[in-house]
């Protein structure tokens, strides 16, 4: 992977201390997905021959969808994702595959890979979020009639309608969507192009990578784009909030299924029973959720 002065391989401690592969394996379809838009680039502009892009293309979609369907274990004594897919491009297509990583640097091959990873894990957050507002507006709806008493410190404080506690949760969850699209706008960015720090010295064309790639704007500034992970640190935060929400809402389902409560009734289908008292039905899925919320 690397030349100029290395005259002997890393040590074997060494590559194991500095692996990353074990956790950044989950971005190899982002990293295939970047790395044929970079090529087809290079041979657009002509950079590299249009021949070459399309041989380096061919063999990136062929490991794609053999990892996809299984026929590539994604392991490995790697540096990283990046190195792993680079050696299995190299055995399938030969020396070729060393023009691919043409007018880019592994910083803004890696900035750009986690930033598509980011956006999906966002839309993704955003779809079943939203899934789960129009949900509890539509049981919010047939419930205006029904009033139950509102707690403080578990105790009885004021009566409030079942459809008004429920919005509660909705408003909750609009703001965790706000949250996440505003992450959102702030990841989509392309970063690549602007190299290890101080951008490329090739005539790459950013903005059809960007195109293909669906980024709506390009990074103005090389070393705040290589160096940037603002955007993931804000999905943890957004994502630690939606769980904390939905922590809480599970926990009031808990005491609401209980029988000294007995507001609610689970269904069988999302309960579990007990191997020894066969009165019993327990509330595991949300009590797993609440659970969750802390990891």
């Amino acid at each position: 992977m690397w030349g100029g002065r290395f005259r002997q391989p890393p040590d074997s401690d060494l590559l194991e201390f500095t692996s990353s592969f074990p956790t950044d394996r989950r971005l190899l379809r982002w990293d295939v997905v970047a790395s044929i838009a970079h090529v087809q680039m290079l041979g657009a502009t002509g950079i590299i021959s249009a021949s070459d892009a399309a041989v380096i293309a061919d063999g990136l979609r062929g490991i794609l969808a053999d990892a996809e369907a299984g026929r590539v274990r994604v392991k490995g004594r790697y540096e990283d994702v990046h190195s792993f897919l680079e050696a299995i491009l190299y055995r399938r297509i030969g020396p070729v595959a060393g023009r691919l990583h043409t007018a880019r640097s592994r910083n803004d091959q890696v900035a750009t890979t986690l930033r598509l990873y980011v956006k999906e894990a966002i839309l993704h957050l955003v779809t079943h979020t939203v899934d789960l507002m129009d949900a509890t507006v539509g049981r919010a709806a047939g419930a205006v009639e029904i009033i139950l008493p509102g707690f403080t410190h578990l105790q009885h404080a004021q009566p409030v309608r079942l459809a008004h506690h429920l919005l509660g949760y909705v408003w909750m969850l609009d703001r965790d969507v706000d949250r996440l699209m505003d992450c959102y706008r702030r990841s989509n960015v392309l970063p690549l192009g602007s190299g290890a720090v101080a951008g490329v010295s090739y005539p790459v064309d950013r903005q059809r990578v960007a195109d293909a790639l669906g980024f709506a704007r390009i990074s103005e500034n090389s070393i705040d784009a290589t160096g940037d992970r603002d955007f993931a640190v804000e999905l943890v935060a957004a994502a630690a909030l939606l769980m904390v929400h939905l922590s809480r809402w599970s926990d009031e389902l808990v005491l609401w299924a209980s029988e000294e409560f007995g507001f609610i009734t689970l269904a069988d289908a999302v309960t579990t029973g007990s191997s020894l008292m066969p009165q019993k039905k327990n509330p595991d899925p949300v009590e797993l959720i609440r659970g969750r919320a802390g990891r």
